[in-house]
């Protein structure tokens, strides 16, 4: 992965997502599913679908790398609900948060997303610990720095990212008498006065504590678009399609540009074939 990519229109450096191929479903079903309506199975070039009106070889037809009847509908008849029975599935990571909002948009997938909800302790524990540092900001963002909790990779334009977070936090802590218990688990609170004015002990020592359940529900606010997002996604290739000629375009923003060239990267031929231009075969 290229770790310092600049936007064309920003001039902000930005790190780019990791696309794991996790699961392919195969061709085969799709091509039952098109053999079916037609009751043509006598007409497959796929041997182990021919024969499967007397014998269903699952495995084999699973494993089928090529069909010229799904090909034909594709390409010529343009019958793409029969693709809909080929599934993909995803392992993103290193996406943003803007990224999930332009994502969502592609109404037929399965998403599902690392929870900010579950997952920011570390970034409250940074600044519960700051608030016994002499410099609290200074503490904060060395702690953030290590965390890896942005697309971006400028550093100066992270310090602001990073500043924000902080002032919303403290904003937060100085209007509400329920921050610290809202923040920490209950077995973590004597922590504070053990460590009183050791803010790297304290860090420590609530990092190494409970984590609090639901952490994140008071403090989701904090985050920006350029959060780190992971995700599993799973598409069947008629949806994919769309995505790929709606997000591998020039047109595109260019995270979610990204992100297609990458998904696009790791999908076999055998479904390009059926759904993008630059690799059909008819």
């Amino acid at each position: 992965m290229d770790s310092g990519k600049t936007s064309e229109k920003y001039h902000i450096l930005y790190k780019k997502p990791e696309v794991t191929l996790l699961q392919e479903s195969g061709l085969g079903v799709a091509e039952i599913a098109a053999r079916t309506c037609y009751d043509s199975f006598e007409n497959s070039e796929n041997a182990c679908i021919k024969e499967a009106p007397e014998h269903l070889d699952t495995d084999a037809i699973n494993a089928i790398e090529g069909s010229k009847l799904l090909e034909n509908l594709a390409w010529v008849h343009h019958h793409h609900s029969i693709i809909e029975h080929a599934t993909l599935s995803y392992l993103i990571r290193g996406t943003s948060r803007g990224v999930l909002q332009e994502h969502a948009r592609h109404r037929i997938q399965a998403i599902s997303v690392r929870s900010t909800r579950y997952t920011m302790s570390s970034v409250i524990n940074a600044f519960v610990a700051s608030l016994e540092a002499e410099n609290g900001f200074e503490f904060f963002l060395e702690k953030l720095l290590t965390l890896d909790l942005f697309v971006i990779a400028d550093d100066a334009y992270l310090a602001i990212e990073i500043r924000a977070i902080y002032d919303k936090f403290r904003f937060q802590y100085e209007r509400d008498s329920d921050f610290i218990t809202n923040a920490v688990a209950k077995s973590s609170l004597p922590l504070l006065e053990t460590h009183k004015g050791d803010a790297q002990a304290l860090y420590e020592a609530l990092e190494c504590g409970k984590k609090k359940r639901n952490v994140g529900d008071a403090f989701k606010h904090i985050v920006s678009d350029n959060w780190k997002v992971d995700m599993v996604v799973t598409f069947n290739i008629r949806s994919l399609k769309n995505y790929f000629d709606l997000r591998d375009s020039g047109a595109a923003w260019f995270q979610i540009r990204w992100l297609a060239e990458e998904m696009k990267a790791v999908t076999p031929l055998k479904y390009l074939q059926l759904i993008d231009k630059k690799h059909k075969t008819l």
